[in-house]
């Protein structure tokens, strides 16, 4: 194919639209994903104690998800890439949303284990398929920007989360059922719809895309061709199940593994933090309460990872908002004054959104499309895990303290530990430039 020339405004006016007619879409179902994941972390202001849940219990429930997510991750990167992401999309987006009305009909703990664990089969390789989308349709140097865009849609779903679920908590108790089991019904039901409409608005690559001109795709498709072209020269695997020996893969998915025991660690454990600290609070204002932190970390991640695209630098750019989110998880056990610990939790999520909106530009540095379905499962699902015990860690401890201080500090140990593997990653490797050098493939 024939390379065609842009000039930079153009090639920027390019990624803007392109984004406009993909991310909106995709962030919208992140939502919803995020939605039906997290929402647990509220259903047990009521459904801990009808169901008789321990704080450890609540956490390992909570925390189950990501270990049947951890097994199928792979897989079904795998099966999108193959089958393409409208048809794999749709099929996840239909499984989970029947998985979270089941959930409403829960009697017993055991019942809400196999079900949640259920869900994380049913979710799983969701975001690892958008993120793998996401190489078919953007350069690196533009990719920081875009997952910012997308991740914005883990903010707007705690943003949205909250008040809904509380509400929902509150004022349906429709037909004898619990407020928290309506809750589960009525956010399981648009990812059943969305699933349906997923077939007919998502286009799987650019080839198909009616909205780009003839030589817009031709750009495009080349700029793509040639950025995978230097990654497969970079990596040179023969057989895509040879990343599963990569050193930088599983480095990074190391990294990712300390982000996540701070995003469901503290994420999970949010709302019941804000109810100790206030006590007389109703559960609706303490869904309100609880967006706060997420509107801040929207703008700070956004920021961050503008940032890190105009000045092409990535590994501070990841590694400096851990080790703030360490400094806020730290100091979190210090007060319990309501308005200093929002100022603290405030920082805590904005330093963990802003690590996540860079941090996948460092893998799409290393991975060519040929090895991406893979690398990303792997770092994913093994980060992943971080779900699993973050959550259920911060409740052991709690159960044995009697308070979440202790599970707070063990949280910063690991964004101490996630920052010192950032910083560990050589400078020229970690730069978008560093395509265009030979490091040799015992680095990768």
């Amino acid at each position: 194919m024939a390379s065609v020339h842009f000039t930079e405004e153009r090639e920027k006016a390019l990624m803007c639209k392109i984004r406009w007619k993909i991310v909106p879409y995709v962030m919208l179902l992140y939502i919803v994903a995020m939605l039906d994941r997290v929402n647990i972390g509220f259903a047990a202001l009521q459904m801990n104690k009808e169901l008789g849940i321990s704080a450890s219990m609540f956490g390992l429930l909570a925390g189950i998800f990501f270990i049947s997510y951890f097994f199928f991750e792979v897989p079904s990167n795998i099966i999108m890439y193959k089958v393409g992401a409208r048809k794999w999309i749709a099929r996840i987006l239909v499984s989970w949303g029947l998985v979270t009305v089941l959930l409403a009909f829960a009697q017993n703990v055991m019942q809400v284990a196999v079900l949640r664990a259920l869900l994380g089969a049913a979710e799983a390789g969701f975001y690892p398929c958008i993120i793998l989308y996401f190489t078919f349709w953007f350069p690196s140097r533009h990719f920081a920007k875009t997952m910012s865009l997308f991740m914005c849609g883990m903010a707007l779903a705690n943003i949205i989360v909250g008040p809904i679920s509380s509400w929902i908590m509150e004022n349906v108790a429709w037909l004898g059922l619990s407020g928290w089991r309506w809750m589960f019904i009525l956010e399981g039901l648009p990812a059943i719809l969305l699933g349906f409409v997923t077939l007919f608005v998502m286009v799987d690559r650019p080839q198909q895309a009616q909205f780009l001109s003839t030589e817009e795709k031709e750009w495009l498709i080349d700029k793509l061709e040639r950025e995978h072209a230097a990654k497969a020269v970079k990596v040179k695997v023969t057989n895509k199940w040879e990343v599963f020996k990569s050193g930088r893969v599983w480095h990074l998915a190391c990294c990712y593994l300390c982000y996540t025991f701070m995003l469901y660690g503290l994420g999970m454990w949010m709302p019941q933090i804000v109810k100790n600290l206030a006590q007389a609070m109703s559960l609706s204002n303490i869904g309100i309460i609880s967006t706060v932190p997420y509107v801040c970390a929207i703008s700070v991640m956004i920021y961050v990872a503008k940032r890190s695209d105009a000045v092409q630098e990535r590994r501070y750019h990841t590694a400096i908002p851990m080790g703030i989110g360490f400094v806020g998880l730290m100091s979190l056990p210090l007060t319990e004054d309501l308005i200093l610990s929002m100022v603290l939790l405030c920082i805590c999520q904005a330093a963990i959104y802003a690590f996540v909106g860079t941090f996948w530009t460092l893998p799409n540095l290393y991975l060519s499309e040929v090895n991406a379905a893979i690398g990303i499962a792997i770092i994913n699902s093994f980060g992943n895990l971080g779900g699993f015990f973050g959550p259920y860690m911060v409740g052991f401890l709690k159960d044995i303290t009697g308070s979440t201080n202790a599970g707070m500090v063990f949280l910063a140990s690991f964004a101490l530990v996630g920052t010192a593997l950032i910083v560990a990653i050589p400078k020229k490797e970690a730069a978008p430039e560093s395509l265009k050098t030979n490091v040799s493939v015992q680095q990768i």
